[in-house]
């Protein structure tokens, strides 16, 4: 946070990561938004305790996640049980914090703050929206939940069920959570972000409204978003030895195939 050395402190706040893929890159994405942030707890939930796993974050296991409909269902009925704090900050190897500075306390405001979501296409009248057919703003995976929200589904016994958008059935579990669920949580008092506060919190699609607002943490490599690190990506002189290898190899074979 420009020459000072002062971490922002949130003690009530677990950065949290699930993956059984990019491990490497999802170390590397918790490790950068613990910049300037000195969190309650920090803990990565995967299959396999990763080698080399820095001392600050805590391994919690869970069972392999094999595709992503293995990740939506367990960040809706599983997360909770692996958050010891009253929030969970959640960041994937392609979204994560990338401004610690630009922290707003009015993000704890909220059961649920994420990157704001573009309107639906014209004459959609399912695409974001709740059951009574109010279009939802605000959602995405890489966000913060509060601890009831994430305990909830499971606690009721909330069935696990698609979410019509775009023309067909998907099993997201942002959506099913700031939409399909929707109104189940706001019954109980829970609160998701309204745009007017999310677009600072974070940018997935370059929608007009987040047009000149630096965000606090963002998700996937769109637009603006290009300028923030990709661990994901093949490093250049990886890339570049690989290639050669591939040139001599053709040298050598001509070109044959093993």
């Amino acid at each position: 946070m420009g020459n000072s050395t002062k971490k922002l402190n949130l003690p009530q706040v677990t950065l949290v990561a699930m993956s059984s893929v990019n491990i490497k890159a999802t170390i590397k994405a918790m490790l950068y938004s613990m910049r300037g942030i000195v969190f309650g707890d920090v803990v990565f939930i995967t299959h396999k305790k990763p080698f080399g796993l820095p001392k600050e974050i805590r391994y919690s296991h869970t069972d392999k996640l094999k595709n992503i409909d293995d990740f939506n269902y367990k960040m809706v009925y599983e997360l909770g049980s692996h958050i010891h704090t009253e929030f969970a900050l959640i960041v994937h190897a392609d979204g994560f914090v990338v401004h610690p500075e630009l922290w707003q306390d009015a993000f704890l405001d909220y059961d649920y703050i994420g990157a704001p979501w573009p309107l639906p296409p014209k004459g959609d009248k399912t695409t974001y929206r709740d059951k009574d057919g109010k279009i939802c703003r605000v959602g995405n995976s890489a966000g913060i939940r509060s601890k009831r929200l994430m305990d909830f589904p499971k606690k009721a016994g909330i069935p696990w069920e698609g979410e019509y958008a775009y023309g067909r059935m998907w099993y997201y579990e942002d959506g099913f959570i700031c939409c399909k669920i929707r109104h189940l949580l706001e019954a109980e008092g829970m609160r998701i972000a309204p745009l007017e506060v999310a677009k600072y919190y974070s940018h997935e699609k370059m929608i007009p409204e987040v047009q000149g607002i630096t965000p606090f943490a963002f998700h996937k490599w769109e637009g603006t978003n290009a300028q923030y690190p990709n661990f994901i990506k093949e490093p250049f002189l990886r890339r570049c030895k690989r290639f050669c290898k591939q040139c001599l190899k053709f040298c050598y074979t001509g070109g044959e195939k093993d």
